[in-house]
């Protein structure tokens, strides 16, 4: 049952052949089993879940309409804040703090009967692109328990492909959904900015954060994308304008007529032999389903990585300077007679982690006096070019593509001590969360060096996020077709049976 799809687990509790309490246990006892060794869970609510999963059963039992997915399971990234729930964001200065209030993502989640089985771990404040990052421990890659599972939301990733939950929410900065997804063999999607409210996100560069569905089939992940997405008077970024229709888009699968842009500066040197072959093979099935293929070019692309890693840690070192050890969280020195300022540096040096730290410096002196034009001004012109690019390359194709990362997932611990090494695996992603616009990463195979899985990354234009559920629904198919069943069938078996 817990390898089913969502949309087939919502059929079996539409036809009332299993229950959502059945169905919320077994992903609970799945979890049981092994998570000991996956670690991509930091809390796990069983009363909370059963007793909205019982709450989904009773009100299907009174004839009640249900949204598509009620009585589903999903996994929430520890950076959204839900009610009475440990909402620590992999941070030790958030430690055992509850908040006292639903994000709006949770809360339509709620609505919708999505029953929450906990939250999952993820680099400190969003900022890794490995899961190592966390005060509490790195996940491990279900394919490979020696591997990162991406990051930030590496957590959410490796639920999915341990078959500890069908459904998850990711957050997205600079590929912090699509990467995870690339490395797990899954699905997961970064909405147009805007398209998802940030309520209740906790931030970390407030112009790049982006909620997003992740799932292991674009159908599903659909299906969550328009559950959580829509405008919310609580968010100044919400953008107020309909749903793209992604599950009708995610329905069809229909490319016939489409022009696919390949982006010319995203697969060169630097990435991995076998991930360039699956995306070749990936844009060959495409042409094969009625798609035309075009190179486009976006030059100001290779400035992106730096632009952005002058942005993301000028915004969080602005963001994070609510963690002062007053109103909430940990607390450090607080002895008689000691100062506030004392109490804040004790704490801040204790409950922030060192890639946190590292941040947080480099934003400050970015913006520091005598520097902000020379650093966080020109990192703002960069950003406009690259949009400038997405919209000259959006006039010539209706999507464009890349690989979604250079290679497959490394070993724990292989670029601990490199912070660049580590930084180059979002070059891929980077330029969509510059860009604002949509993106998506789906797996398009094994690597012939190490069987590991890939990632092909669909971006798409803003609010036009149905394009890449479509040419994500018709590539999966024509995979599935070629493979005979899902790629998460060739990973390996841990617990029992699945």
């Amino acid at each position: 049952m817990i390898k089913n799809s969502a949309a087939e687990m919502a059929q079996s509790l539409a036809s009332g052949s299993t229950t959502s309490v059945a169905l919320t246990q077994a992903h609970l006892d799945r979890i049981t089993e092994v998570d000991g060794k996956v670690h991509a869970f930091l809390h796990v609510d069983t009363q909370g879940a059963l007793k909205q999963a019982a709450d989904v059963d009773a009100a299907r039992a009174r004839g009640e309409k249900l949204s598509p997915l009620a009585g589903v399971p999903l996994a929430l990234k520890d950076v959204l804040v839900q009610k009475d729930v440990p909402t620590t964001c992999g941070s030790k200065i958030l430690e055992g703090w509850r908040p006292p209030y639903d994000s709006t993502v949770v809360s339509k989640l709620k609505s919708a009967g999505v029953v929450i089985l906990g939250k999952t771990n993820m680099d400190e404040f969003a900022m890794g692109s490995s899961t190592e990052n966390s005060a509490y421990g790195p996940t491990h890659n279900p394919w490979d328990l020696t591997r990162i599972p991406g990051g930030s939301g590496g957590g959410s990733s490796a639920a999915l492909a341990a078959f500890e939950a069908p459904l998850a929410i990711g957050t997205d900065t600079g590929g912090s959904i699509r990467q995870p997804a690339a490395v797990t063999g899954t699905v997961g999607v970064k909405p147009t900015y805007g398209g998802v409210s940030r309520y209740g996100l906790v931030a970390f560069s407030s112009s790049l954060d982006q909620a997003g569905p992740c799932a292991r089939t674009v159908l599903d992940t659909a299906l969550l994308h328009e559950v959580i997405a829509g405008h919310d008077p609580k968010d100044s970024t919400s953008i107020n304008a309909p749903v793209p229709q992604v599950v009708a888009a995610a329905k069809s699968g229909d490319v016939k007529g489409m022009k696919i842009g390949v982006v010319k500066e995203l697969n060169g040197d630097g990435y991995q032999a076998g991930v360039r072959q699956r995306f070749e093979e990936s844009l060959e099935l495409l042409a094969q389903a009625g798609a035309e293929i075009v190179e486009v070019s976006a030059p100001n692309f290779e400035y992106a990585l730096a632009a952005y890693y002058l942005i993301a840690p000028s915004e969080c070192s602005s963001n994070l300077a609510r963690f002062d050890a007053m109103r909430y969280g940990l607390r450090v020195g607080d002895t008689d007679g000691a100062s506030a300022e004392s109490v804040m540096n004790m704490t801040r040096e204790v409950g922030f982690g060192r890639e946190v730290k590292r941040r947080i410096l480099l934003g400050t002196y970015a913006l520091s006096s005598g520097y902000y034009d020379a650093y966080y001004g020109s990192a703002q012109k960069v950003r406009t070019l690259i949009t400038q690019d997405f919209n000259n390359a959006f006039a010539k194709c209706d999507v464009m593509v890349s690989p979604t990362c250079p290679t497959t997932a490394f070993k724990i611990g292989e670029k601990a001590n490199d912070p660049l090494a580590m930084y180059l695996n979002d070059i891929a992603t980077i330029p969509v969360n510059m860009a604002g616009i949509g993106g998506m990463s789906l797996p398009s195979g094994l690597a012939d060096e190490d069987g590991l899985p890939v990632g092909f990354q669909i971006m798409s234009p803003v609010m036009k996020d149905e394009r890449m559920y479509s040419v994500g629904a018709a590539l999966e198919a024509a995979l599935l077709s070629k493979w005979g069943a899902p790629l998460l069938d060739k990973a390996p078996i841990m617990g029992g049976a699945k």
